[in-house]
């Protein structure tokens, strides 16, 4: 074969790419593709009778390079049925000898169980990266991990992207004047991430230190900060219940804050979270489309999305030519 044969081939191979995407979250899928200008591969994921599921790949993906976007997401069964089309996906497009398979997830599901906190329990953050190296994956995209630790599970490569940019860009859109702004923490765990905001928003911080009298009860939420006269922003990783961002916001308010907005990555909202937020003290609540939330917008006035198709369009792109990924972890992509 001469060069330009050779120049020819791998043009062609940098091209040999399929987007898949079963049933978590078909409007992110479709928002990625679009940016990438690729059209979605055809995929079968029904459920029997017997709520078994099957998975069907309908296009073809020998040696091509396979992204299968899937987040975790759904309440009670849901969150299992969508890892386990996730996993049949990944198996199928292995045993259809696809050259790479890639794993985009962007909510990771069951991040927060990452360490064995109690006796006999366990450490159901590194079953699930088990399951998704058996089943074949040979890469990992995820966003905001819960434990930025849980990259250690994997003996495969895992990006783990921030939301930081975009939530940079919404408070500098949002507030022309930081000074009278004040970054906070909902909980101790929390306070790196809010710091580095806090940096580089040349911005004051401050935290909120729970106390528990038993477990998943707070008994007393401490204020540690001056916020009287700040423009409050709560930042974290997830909202689930809502309840410590509901009672932080009072809290905050009660000490002498001007508003108080919520900033989270994936907005999980489960059980009566949308009432509590109707019910809230809170100005807004603006988080990113990890999670499927068209319904809860329209039940919910206070809630703003921030779109991460964009970046995790950008991670594909620069993942499958090979080019560096941390361009993503301080700059914007629209």
């Amino acid at each position: 074969m001469d060069q330009r044969e050779d120049n020819m081939s791998t043009h062609k191979t940098k091209n040999n790419i399929k987007i898949l995407a079963a049933n978590s979250h078909p409007e992110l899928a479709e928002l990625i593709c679009a940016k990438l200008k690729l059209p979605l591969s055809n995929i079968e994921a029904i459920k029997f009778e017997n709520n078994e599921t099957a998975i069907k790949v309908a296009d073809s993906v020998r040696d091509e390079d396979v992204y299968i976007i899937q987040t975790g997401c759904g309440g009670r069964e849901k969150l299992n049925d969508y890892l386990m089309e996730l996993l049949l996906m990944i198996h199928a497009c292995t045993q259809a000898s696809a050259r790479s398979i890639t794993a985009v997830i962007p909510n990771f599901p069951y991040a927060r169980q990452d360490r064995k906190d109690k006796s006999r329990v366990p450490i159901s953050a590194k079953l699930v990266a088990n399951l998704l190296q058996t089943a074949g994956c040979n890469h990992v995209i995820t966003m905001d991990l819960h434990a930025s630790q849980i990259q250690g599970f994997f003996s495969i490569p895992v990006d783990n992207l921030y939301a930081e940019p975009n939530v940079l860009k919404w408070i500098k859109d949002n507030y022309k004047d930081t000074d009278d702004v004040m970054m906070v923490s909902p909980d101790a765990g929390g306070a790196k991430r809010v710091a580095s905001l806090a940096d580089k928003l040349d911005t004051q911080f401050a935290l909120i230190h729970k106390e528990r009298a038993k477990a998943n009860e707070v008994s007393r939420m401490v204020l540690v900060g001056d916020v009287r006269n700040k423009s409050c922003i709560l930042v974290d990783d997830m909202a689930d219940t809502c309840g410590t961002l509901c009672k932080a916001s009072d809290i905050l308010l009660a000490e002498g804050a001007k508003e108080v907005i919520a900033i989270v990555t994936h907005g999980i909202f489960s059980g009566n979270a949308i009432e509590r937020l109707n019910n809230s003290s809170l100005k807004k609540i603006i988080c990113t489309n990890s999670m499927p939330l068209s319904e809860q917008v329209k039940e919910c006035s206070i809630l703003e999305i921030l779109d991460i198709g964009p970046t995790l369009a950008e991670a594909i792109r620069r993942l499958h030519n090979g080019e560096s990924i941390s361009y993503l972890f301080n700059n914007v992509v629209v």
